[in-house]
C-alpha cells in the first residue's frame, strides 16, 4: 500500500500522499481505507521524529485536516518533551508559529479564511509559551503588543492570545505554573492594560472591540486593583453597555470587578460604576420592553403554531413580567399599553365582545347578547384553548396588576416623600390615566377569570392581616384593585367576595395601631365600600355598618381622612338614597331620622367645606321622601342650625350693617349660604320651603358685599349666593316676579366687579352668567319686561361673555345667547329684538368664529349661525332689518340684505380671499342652513380656505363627531359589567 511509504521518516514526507491519507480517515475512504489510514497515523504520531517534519508539512498542504494532524503532532511535543529539545529547534519552532501567526492574521481575507487555523497555531503558541516565558522568552508580551500595534486584525489575533494566556496562568494550569511566571504577567500586564485602553478608545472595529473586551473579561479577576480603579478603564468599559453589540461582555468584565472582595478601598468608584450601570440599564430593559412588546403585537400568534415556539413565547411573556414589576415608570407605561391590548383580545376572542370590529350589530340585539360565547363549534374551541394556553400568564398578570394598581382619583391620603401619610394637594394626571388603563385590564382579567382574581385578593388581604405582607403601599395597592372591579363579578359572587373583604378590612383597623396606620386602612376602607353601592344596597346592615364607620372617621382628625369620609358618604347615599328614608326592619325609624337627632355631634369636628358635602348628603337622602310632610320635616331639622346662625347674623346687622363687614362674619355668611346651595343642589325643587326663609335678606346682603367689593372696601363676598338663585329660578313661575328684585341686588353691582377686565373674580363671571341663563330659560317674560336700556345691558353682558378666552364662561354666554335668540323668535317682540340685535350678533359671531383663541365653540358658534341665516330665509321677521335712512337702496327682503351684508363683512375681513370665494361661502350657507352638518363643513372648510385656521391644530372644529366617538365607546363598555364604574352609571331604578 503506497501510504506504507509514509513510516519511512528518513527523508522529507509525501505530503500529497499523507494529504491522501488523511482525507480517506476523515472522509473519502471506505471502511478498510479508514482502518489503514487510521494505524498509520497513529504510528506517526507516536514517531518521537514525526514533529520534525511540521514545519515541512504546514509549508506544502493545502488540507486543513492535514494541517490540524501536523499540529496535533506539535502540540504532543511540546507538552512533554520541549524542554528536552535542542534550543534551535525550539527557537526555530516558535519563530515560525509566530511568523505563520503574523502572516495570516495581518491580512484580513486570509484572518477570516483561516480563522480556525490561526485559533489552532494562537493555542500551540500559548503552549510553547508556558516553556519559554519568562526565563527563555522575557519579550514576548513587549513583542506582542508591538506586532498588535502594526494591523486591526493582528490587534485582534494578539488580544485572544493575551486571553488564551491568561486563562492558561489563572484558570487552566494553576498546578503547572509557578508562583514565579504569575508574577511577572501581573508584572507586565501595564502593557496590555495600556493596548486595551488603546483599542477601546481608538478602535472603531466591532470584532477588535469584542475580542479586546473578551481579553480584558480574562485578565479582571486578577490584575492589580490599581490597573481597575485608578485609571479609565470602568469608564471606559460603562461606555460600551449601551452599545447592544459590546453589552454582554461588558457586562461580564464588570461582573468580575464586582466580585472582587478586597475591603472599603474602592467604595465610591463602586457607587458611581453602580450608578452609571443601572441608568444604562433602565434604558435596555426600556428597549427590551418595546421589543417584546412590539413582536407580540404583531407576531404573538405564530408563536402558538407549535409546541416549541409556546415555550419561548410563554419564556417571553414570563420576562415581560418581570421587566412589568421594574420601578420605572416610562417601561411600564411601554408594558402596560401592552397588556392592556392582550387581554382585550383574549377577552374580545372569548367573548365575542372587546372590540367594535368584533361586534358590528351587538348593540341591536340587546345589551345581554355581549356575553353569550360564540356557537360555531370550532371557533368556540379554539377561543377556549387560547384562553387555556395564556392562563398561567394571565395569572401572574392578575399579581401584577394587583401589585402595582395606579391611585384612583377618589383617595386623598397618599405618602410623602419623607414617608408621612399626607392629604394629597395636588392630582397627577399621569396617574389617573394610568389607573384607568389599569382597571381596564384588571377588569378584563377577572372576566377570563374570576375566580383565580378572588383568590388572589383574598390571599394578599390575609396576608395584610396576618402582618406576613403588611405595608401601606401592599394595602393600598391591594385595596384600589378590589374597588377598580367592582361590578365585574356576579351578584352572588360579589356578595360572598366583599363580605369577607370589608370583614378583613374592618379587623384590620382594630388590629393595626398607630395614627398614620389607621389612616390609611381608614382611606382603604373608603374607597372599597365607595365602589360597591350595589352590594350596599342589597345588605342594610353592611350599609348601616359602613356609615357609621364613616361618621367615626369624620372626627379622625388625620389629613384628608375627614375629606375622603364626607366625599364617600355622598357618594353611597347618592346610590343607596332610598334606604335611609325607608324604616328597616328591626328599625323604629327611617335612618335619615336618626341621623338628624345627632347632626350636632356628627359635624362636630368638620370643617365648613366638608360640613357643605355633609349636607349635601343629607339632603340628596331627604330628597327621595315621597312624603312631602314628612319631607318638609326633615328640612327643617336639616336646616335649623344654619338658619338659627343666619337669624342671628340679619338680626344683627338690622341693628348695624356694619357689623356684615367683620372677616369673621362675612365668612360665617359665605358658610351657610354655601351650605344652602349645596342643599339646593341636592333638594331641587324641595329646597322652595327653605329658600322663602332667607331670599329677600339675602339679596340684600348680596348687593351690600359686591358695592364693598367694587369699592375696594374688602376683597370678597358670598358670591355662592348666586348659585342658590339660579337654583331658586328653575322654580320658573313662582319666582318670575322676583326677577326685577333680583336684577336691582345683583345686575349692575356684579357687572361693576366683572367687567374691569377678563380676569378677576373667575367665579363670579361664571355665575353671573349662569344667572342670566336660568333667567333666559325659565323666566323669560322678566326679560321683555326690562327697559331698552336694561336689555341692552344684558345683550352687551351676553356678548362680553362669549369673547371670554375662557372656555367655560365663553361656552356659557353661547348657551345664553342661543336660549334668547330662540325665546324671542317665538315671542311678539322678535321683530324688534332682532332689528336691534341682529347685524351685531352676527359680526360678534364671526369675529370670535375666525379667531382661533375661541375654537373650543365652534360647535355652538355654528349652531348661531345656522339659526340667523335660517330665521331670515323663513319669512318670520316681518320688518326689515336694515335701517332705510342709512342704505343707498331697498332689498327685496331681509335674505338678501343678511347675504350682502354678510359678504361685505367677510370681504372687508379676509382680504387675502376673493369676492368670489366670499360669495361662494355665503351663498353655500344658506343653502345648507337646513342641514346642521352640511352648514357645518362649509363653516370648516372657510376657516381653512381662510388660512386663519391652517396649519394648526383644529381638533376642535370636530369636537362633535368626536364626542360621538366616545359616546359609542361608553356603549361598548357598558357591554361590559365593571368596565364603566356602577358609580358613574345612571340607575336610579337600582335604589327601590
Amino acid at each position: 500500500m503506497a501510504a506504507e511509504k509514509l513510516r519511512d521518516l528518513s527523508q522529507p514526507i509525501d505530503v500529497v500522499l499523507l494529504d491522501a491519507t488523511v482525507e480517506a480517515f476523515y472522509a473519502t475512504g471506505s471502511k478498510e481505507e479508514r482502518a489503514s489510514a487510521d494505524n498509520i497515523l497513529r504510528d506517526l504520531k507516536a514517531n518521537p521524529d514525526t514533529w520534525l517534519q511540521v514545519v515541512h508539512i504546514l509549508q506544502s498542504t493545502r488540507s486543513t485536516h492535514t494541517k490540524y494532524f501536523a499540529l496535533q503532532v506539535l502540540e504532543g511535543v511540546i507538552k512533554y518533551r520541549w524542554n528536552a529539545l535542542p534550543v534551535e529547534q525550539r527557537d526555530g519552532m516558535k519563530n515560525y508559529i509566530s511568523e505563520v501567526i503574523v502572516q495570516l492574521s495581518r491580512d484580513e481575507a486570509s484572518f477570516r479564511s483561516e480563522r480556525l487555523y490561526v485559533n489552532k497555531l494562537n493555542v500551540i503558541l500559548v503552549q510553547i509559551v508556558k516553556h519559554e516565558w519568562p526565563v527563555k522568552w522575557r519579550s514576548f508580551i513587549p513583542d506582542l503588543v508591538k506586532a498588535a500595534k502594526t494591523s486591526e486584525t493582528i490587534c485582534e489575533n494578539c488580544m485572544t492570545i493575551l486571553k488564551l494566556l491568561s486563562e492558561e496562568v489563572f484558570d487552566f494550569s494553576r498546578g503547572e505554573m509557578t508562583q514565579q511566571k504569575i508574577k511577572e504577567l501581573k508584572h507586565e500586564f501595564q502593557l496590555v492594560h495600556e493596548l486595551c485602553l488603546y483599542v477601546l478608545s481608538a478602535s472603531q472595529r466591532p470584532e477588535l472591540i469584542r475580542a479586546t473586551l473578551s481579553a480584558l473579561h480574562a485578565y479582571l479577576s486578577w490584575i492589580p486593583l490599581g490597573y481597575i480603579f485608578e485609571s479609565p478603564l470602568l469608564e471606559t468599559l460603562l461606555k460600551f453597555f449601551p452599545v447592544s453589540a459590546y453589552r454582554n461582555l461588558t457586562l461580564q468584565c464588570l461582573s468580575e470587578v464586582a466580585a472582587l472582595n478586597f475591603g472599603n478601598g474602592y467604595n465610591a468608584q463602586y457607587v458611581q460604576m453602580y450608578t452609571i450601570l443601572m441608568n444604562q440599564l433602565q434604558d435596555f430593559i426600556q428597549n427590551l420592553a418595546l421589543f417584546f412588546t412590539s413582536f407580540f403585537k404583531l407576531h404573538i400568534k405564530v408563536l402558538e403554531s407549535t409546541p416549541e415556539n409556546i415555550s419561548l413565547l410563554l419564556a417571553g411573556l414570563g420576562y415581560l413580567i418581570g421587566i412589568s414589576y421594574v420601578d420605572d415608570t416610562e417601561v411600564f407605561k411601554v408594558c402596560l399599553d401592552y397588556w392592556n391590548s392582550l387581554v382585550l383580545e383574549l377577552f374580545g376572542s372569548h367573548h365575542h365582545v372587546g372590540h367594535p370590529a368584533l361586534t358590528p350589530s351587538l348593540f341591536g340585539y340587546g345589551l345581554q347578547m355581549a356575553f353569550l360565547p360564540r356557537t360555531v363549534d370550532g371557533i368556540k374551541f379554539e377561543a377556549t384553548e387560547r384562553q387555556k394556553l395564556y392562563s398561567d400568564p394571565m395569572s401572574k398578570l392578575r399579581g401584577l396588576m394587583i401589585s402595582r394598581m395606579a391611585k384612583p382619583e377618589e383617595v386623598l391620603i397618599v405618602e410623602d416623600e419623607n414617608g408621612n401619610i399626607v392629604r394629597e394637594t395636588m392630582k397627577d394626571n399621569d396617574v389617573l390615566v394610568q389607573y384607568k388603563i389599569m382597571r381596564e385590564t384588571l377588569i378584563y382579567l377577572s372576566h377570563l377569570d374570576h375566580d383565580d382574581t378572588e383568590r388572589q385578593m383574598l390571599s394578599k388581604l390575609s396576608k395584610q392581616l396576618s402582618g406576613e405582607e403588611w405595608t401601606w403601599n401592599n394595602l393600598n395597592t391591594l385595596c384600589w384593585a378590589i374597588g377598580s372591579i367592582s361590578g365585574s363579578m356576579d351578584v352572588e359572587q360579589e356578595n360572598r367576595f366583599l363580605v369577607m373583604v370589608i370583614r378583613d378590612l374592618l379587623s384590620l383597623c382594630e388590629i393595626v395601631k398607630g395614627k398614620d396606620n389607621k389612616a390609611v386602612i381608614a382611606s382603604n376602607i373608603m374607597y372599597v365600600v365607595g365602589q360597591y353601592s350595589r352590594f350596599l344596597r342589597a345588605h342594610w346592615k353592611f350599609l348601616k355598618t359602613v356609615v357609621h364607620k364613616l361618621f367615626e372617621f369624620m372626627h379622625e382628625t388625620h389629613p384628608g381622612v375627614q375629606d375622603m369620609a364626607c366625599d364617600t358618604f355622598l357618594k353611597i347615599v347618592q346610590k343607596c338614597k332610598r334606604k335611609f328614608v325607608i324604616v328597616q326592619v328591626g328599625e323604629n325609624e327611617p335612618f335619615v331620622s336618626e341621623l338628624l337627632s345627632g347632626l350636632a355631634t356628627i359635624v362636630g369636628d368638620l370643617e365648613p367645606h366638608q360640613i357643605h358635602t355633609f349636607y349635601e348628603s343629607v339632603g340628596t337622602m331627604i330628597q327621595a321622601e315621597s312624603d312631602p310632610e314628612k319631607r318638609g320635616e326633615y328640612i327643617q331639622r336639616l336646616m335649623a342650625l344654619p338658619n338659627q346662625k343666619w337669624a342671628e347674623i340679619i338680626g344683627q346687622a338690622r341693628q348695624s350693617a356694619d357689623t356684615l363687614k367683620d372677616p369673621d362674619m362675612i365668612r360665617t355668611v359665605l358658610n351657610i349660604l354655601q351650605t344652602n346651595t349645596r342643599v339646593a343642589t341636592s333638594l331641587g325643587t324641595h329646597f322652595l320651603s327653605q329658600i322663602s326663609l332667607i331670599f329677600l335678606d339675602m339679596l340684600n346682603v348680596y348687593r351690600m358685599y359686591s358695592e364693598l367689593v367694587s369699592s375696594n372696601i374688602a376683597n370678597g363676598g358670598p358670591y355662592a349666593s348666586r348659585t342658590s338663585v339660579v337654583k331658586l329660578l328653575r322654580y320658573k313661575n313662582v319666582m318670575q316676579n322676583e326677577v326685577p328684585r333680583i336684577f336691582e341686588a345683583v345686575f349692575q353691582c356684579t357687572l361693576e366687579m366683572i367687567t374691569k377686565n377678563f380676569e378677576d373674580y373667575p367665579e363670579h363671571r361664571l355665575k353671573f352668567f349662569s344667572l342670566l341663563r336660568a333667567i333666559a330659560t325659565f323666566c323669560f317674560p322678566a326679560l321683555i319686561q326690562l327697559s331698552s336700556e336694561q336689555l341692552k345691558l344684558v345683550m352687551d353682558s351676553v356678548i362680553w361673555a362669549f369673547r371670554h378666552t375662557e372656555r367655560n364662561i365663553a361656552e356659557t354666554g353661547l348657551n345664553l345667547l342661543i336660549e334668547m335668540l330662540r325665546k324671542f323668535q317665538k315671542s311678539g317682540f322678535s321683530n324688534q329684538f332682532y332689528r336691534t340685535y341682529f347685524m351685531q350678533i352676527e359680526q360678534e359671531i364671526f369675529a370670535v368664529l375666525t379667531d382661533t383663541f375661541h375654537k373650543p365653540g365652534f360647535k355652538l358658534h355654528v349652531l348661531v349661525l345656522q339659526h340667523l341665516f335660517s330665521l331670515v330665509e323663513s319669512g318670520s321677521l316681518t320688518e326689515p332689518l336694515w335701517d332705510a335712512t342709512t342704505v343707498p337702496h331697498q332689498y327685496p327682503n331681509n335674505a338678501a340684505f343678511v347675504r350682502e351684508y354678510t359678504i361685505k363683512l367677510l370681504g372687508s375681513s379676509f382680504p387675502n380671499m376673493t369676492a368670489s370665494e366670499v360669495t361662494q361661502f355665503v351663498n353655500g350657507l344658506y343653502e345648507s342652513r337646513s342641514d346642521l352638518a352640511r352648514f357645518k363643513n362649509k363653516i370648516r372648510d372657510f376657516l381653512v380656505q381662510s388660512k386663519e385656521f391652517s396649519a394648526q391644530d383644529n381638533k376642535d372644529l370636530y369636537a362633535e363627531e368626536a364626542a360621538a366617538q366616545v359616546e359609542s365607546e361608553r356603549q361598548r363598555m357598558l357591554s361590559i359589567p365593571g368596565l364603566v364604574a356602577p358609580n358613574e352609571i345612571q340607575d336610579e331604578m337600582a335604589d327601590s
